[in-house]
C-alpha cells in the first residue's frame, strides 16, 4: 500500500465558489498542489473530489493526513511533532 508524500505541514487556504467542483491530490505528489494533476498513476492513491456548498475559504490538507479528507483537521500539528509520516 502506498503512502502519501506530506507536501506542507500547513494547510492551503484557498477561495473556492458555491457548487466548483475541485479534486484534492491524496498522495501528496502533484505539482499544482493541493489539486490533482494526475501524479498519482501506478500508485493506490486516489484524488478526492470536493464539491463548494457555498463560498467560502477552504483550507485544504497540505500534509495529507487529514481524516476529514481534503480539509484540514489539524494532523499537521502531529506530523510536526514526529507523530505521522
Amino acid at each position: 500500500m502506498d503512502k502519501p508524500v506530506t507536501v506542507s505541514r500547513q494547510p492551503y487556504p484557498l477561495p473556492v465558489k458555491k457548487g466548483e467542483k475541485v479534486f484534492w491530490c491524496a498522495c501528496g505528489r502533484s505539482k499544482n498542489q493541493p489539486y490533482c494533476d494526475g501524479s498519482h498513476k501506478g500508485t493506490d492513491i486516489t484524488p478526492v473530489a470536493y464539491t463548494a456548498p457555498r463560498d467560502k475559504i477552504v483550507f485544504f490538507c497540505g500534509c495529507k493526513h487529514s481524516g476529514k479528507g481534503p480539509v484540514c483537521d489539524g494532523s499537521h500539528v502531529q506530523v510536526k511533532e514526529g507523530k505521522l509520516p
